[in-house]
């Protein structure tokens, strides 16, 4: 049976900030219903493949970026993430002293019309931030505050969702509800691309997975073949060859 046709496509990228070039010819694919983790050092162009597609950020000089039959190499920021490609960046970036609800509702730029019913869902997905919507975004616990930042963009619809090493600074217990958050949304049919440097627990989750490493990406392969892998082991997993 062929595999769906990709959502997002990326091939032979080429990105740099200034004269510094971070990936140097990156070819991705993502199917909607589909989590892809893309695990590598510090350094590796991790963040900056995912700011790259979201289009903030670094200066794309060669390849391509389609997402949805759409060039976004041609579009902006904004016009990406209404075209739905959405990223929550690493540390969260919520507005810290507005409320859990006000944080929700600066998410739905794309859905004005349908505001109450996008609340409503996000509410119902996230029982703990309902009983705080009141409450300023710093207030929250850690695990709280990723829930807000991934309800947050959520409230946009999106089709393709990036999260950005979603479990730093979380305790393991809640780590393990984020990449099953992920998951649901999955098989809701949302595409996720995940960036992870908790290789053992992305691998567990992700249908696919690749390594980055000094900005090309040397292995790639499912979560159970990368798992296996002797180097993913070595390197990442705490395991011997």
């Amino acid at each position: 049976m062929r595999a769906a046709p990709a959502l997002l496509e990326v091939r032979g990228l080429r990105a740099a900030y200034g004269a510094l070039e971070v990936l140097r010819g990156i070819d991705l694919d993502v199917r909607a219903g589909e989590l892809v983790a893309v695990l590598g050092p510090n350094g590796a162009g991790k963040s900056t493949l995912l700011r790259a597609i979201s289009r903030f950020g670094p200066s794309v000089r060669d390849g391509t970026i389609v997402f949805d039959g759409v060039d976004l190499r041609r579009e902006t920021t904004e016009r990406t993430a209404k075209l739905g490609a959405l990223q929550v960046p690493e540390g969260r970036q919520l507005f810290a002293r507005v409320s859990v609800d006000d944080n929700l509702r600066l998410g739905a730029f794309t859905a004005r019309g349908e505001l109450a019913t996008k609340l409503a869902a996000i509410y119902d997905r996230f029982p703990a931030l309902a009983a705080r919507r009141t409450q300023p975004a710093y207030t929250l616990s850690g695990g709280e505050q990723q829930m807000l930042a991934i309800g947050r963009a959520l409230m946009a619809g999106p089709k393709l969702l990036m999260l950005d090493e979603p479990s730093t600074g979380l305790a393991p217990q809640v780590v393990e509800q984020v990449f099953t958050l992920a998951c649901d949304l999955t098989r809701e049919g949302t595409a996720m691309l995940i960036v992870e440097q908790n290789a053992a627990v992305a691998l567990r989750h992700a249908d696919r997975a690749c390594v980055l490493e000094g900005g090309v990406v040397t292995l790639a392969g499912t979560g159970e073949e990368l798992q296996a892998d002797p180097r993913v082991r070595t390197a990442y997993l705490g395991g011997s060859a």
